[in-house]
């Protein structure tokens, strides 16, 4: 039974949430062994700090920390945050990063956690090695132009969306129409002090804010910077600089693509592929578009524009604009890492599984492959529930059965009368397998007959203990009923909350012990799935 005030942890592999690759990747299987390289262990994490400390230079260092002093000129910044922007010089000082795209009021459920796991992490690593420093790091995906990914969040069932045209990096979008949104959320809002704040939040985020990376870095901040996380937007100039040789690179010998296609061809013997590489791995940035660049034809073109350059003048164009160079999926991980002195990537399941295509390219390009980590997840469940779960005898890990499992293995059990029949199976099978072996010894024509009758008689056996175990459902339908609503209650739409879910659900009913509590409980390196009662 879930009891009061606790913390229950499970394997990521038990819940049937995660993927083969993620699992396998977890289990460190022989199979994906040779897709990563330090894995997510202190030992690992001592021999990152090590790679990362010859590798990264200290004129990097003066250029991030000058670029994020200039991102921060706007919003006020605690002096945790401040710290951590001044350490960035020193070279005994490291990153953990985790990144997200700039979903509408943070998006899914798991925005937390992928921080809190973030800085969570930097903590347990200081008391490992005090001798060095470790910021935490939100990259906003600033860059992307997937607007309809990122438009709206979901609030007790209700779709809050922002609806507007985008054709460039959503970042730049400006915020014009989100006063609209506003009003909306603040309807279905129910007036606590609660409420009051999350509108309070979504109003000086949305409506006082000029675009969608200023808002972003406002709501981000205003959540986490007194744990001292940084925000960093990589659509900035001076960042660039540092990565256009790789950029020069990817458009003269397209390296990306061929070291990434290699990898998927052993990866994809044992997985599905997250994603595919083009020849050409980045965009063309400005304020009104991001289109695909490709090479025909001896010309580099940006997709469905006018805009075409000879080699030499894009190389120009590189030197000159930078900026304007947008590194893709396959793309931005290595501008993450030559940016950063950072030793480990947080993320989803979907993020990890591409990563794992890229430590070739890493290799080919010489910068170091950045240890992987599996974010937190967690099920946040409220007293009621658990009080609920006690009186339908429902332990933890039954929650995350598939629901009809879940009520046949119920019901059987408080049903009064013997549902399973194991016990008639196992009998028939005896008896076929005594008649079989008559047959043999007898008349060997007759066996056919036997086997036939045999799948006959137990198939009309199983269709006998479904039918009783419906008319037992029937009968025990308010127990159904019960089962399924506390389900789903905690797996809308049969899926994780954490998916599904905006965190002003979670803080409409705890308030500001939330976040505090998350970072109280969610422990990065532990590697498993977490149910939490609040």
């Amino acid at each position: 039974m879930i009891e009061e005030d606790c913390l229950t942890t499970i394997p990521f592999a038990q819940t049937g949430y995660f993927s083969d690759i993620i699992c396998d990747y977890l289990a460190q299987d022989d199979k994906i062994k040779s897709f990563y390289s330090n894995f997510s262990t202190i030992d690992g994490f001592k021999k990152q700090i090590e790679l990362k400390r010859l590798s990264f230079k200290l004129k990097s260092r003066s250029t991030l920390v000058n670029s994020l002093e200039k991102q921060y000129q706007k919003i006020e910044i605690s002096s945790t945050t401040k710290r951590n922007i001044e350490l960035l010089k020193k070279e005994n000082t490291f990153t953990i990063t985790t990144g997200h795209q700039l979903n509408l009021f943070t998006g899914p459920l798991y925005f937390l956690y992928k921080i809190v796991s973030t800085i969570n992490l930097c903590k347990q690593l200081k008391r490992e090695f005090p001798d060095d420093n470790f910021v935490p790091i939100y990259w906003m995906a600033t860059e992307d132009h997937d607007f309809d990914e990122i438009n709206y969040f979901n609030f007790k069932g209700q779709k809050i969306s922002w609806n507007r045209d985008s054709k460039s990096g959503v970042g730049r979008l400006p915020t014009d129409g989100l006063e609209n949104v506003a009003a909306i959320f603040e309807k279905a809002l129910d007036g606590s002090k609660n409420a009051k704040y999350l509108i309070h939040l979504f109003k000086e985020a949305y409506v006082n804010h000029d675009n969608l990376t200023d808002a972003t870095r406002y709501l981000t901040n205003e959540l986490f910077s007194q744990y001292g996380l940084v925000i960093i937007d990589g659509d900035d100039t001076n960042l660039k600089e540092l990565f256009k040789p790789f950029v020069e690179d990817e458009l003269l010998n397209q390296t990306s693509f061929k070291q990434v296609s290699k990898t998927i061809e052993k990866l994809e013997k044992n997985y599905g592929i997250q994603v595919n590489p083009r020849e050409i791995n980045l965009f063309y940035l400005t304020d009104a578009i991001r289109e695909r660049i490709v090479f025909e034809h001896g010309i580099y073109k940006v997709v469905d524009t006018d805009i075409s350059w000879s080699k030499e003048d894009i190389l120009k164009e590189v030197n000159a604009f930078p900026e304007r160079f947008s590194p893709n999926v396959i793309m931005r991980p290595l501008y993450q890492e030559i940016i950063l002195p950072n030793l480990c990537y947080i993320g989803g399941g979907g993020e990890l599984a591409y990563w794992l295509e890229l430590k070739d390219y890493f290799e080919a390009v010489k910068i170091p492959f950045p240890i992987l980590l599996l974010r937190n997840s967690a099920l946040i469940i409220s007293e009621k529930q658990s009080n609920k779960a006690e009186k339908l005898n429902i332990t933890i890990d039954e929650l995350f059965l598939d629901q009809h499992q879940l009520v046949n293995k119920k019901i059987k059990e408080i049903s009064k009368i013997e549902i399973d029949f194991s016990k008639q199976r196992n009998s028939l099978e005896k008896q076929f397998n005594d008649l079989e072996e008559l047959a043999t010894k007898t008349d060997k024509s007759f066996i056919g007959a036997v086997k036939a009758q045999k799948v006959k008689q137990l198939k009309g056996l199983n269709t006998l203990e479904k039918r009783l175990l419906s008319a037992q459902k029937r009968k025990l339908k308010d127990e159904v009923d019960r089962i399924k609503q506390l389900q789903n209650q905690l797996f809308p739409n049969q899926s994780l909350e954490e998916r599904q879910r905006n965190f002003s659900e979670m803080y409409l009913l705890y308030g500001d012990r939330l976040i505090p509590t998350l970072m109280a409980m969610l422990n990065p390196l532990e590697g498993k799935f977490s149910v939490i009662q609040l």
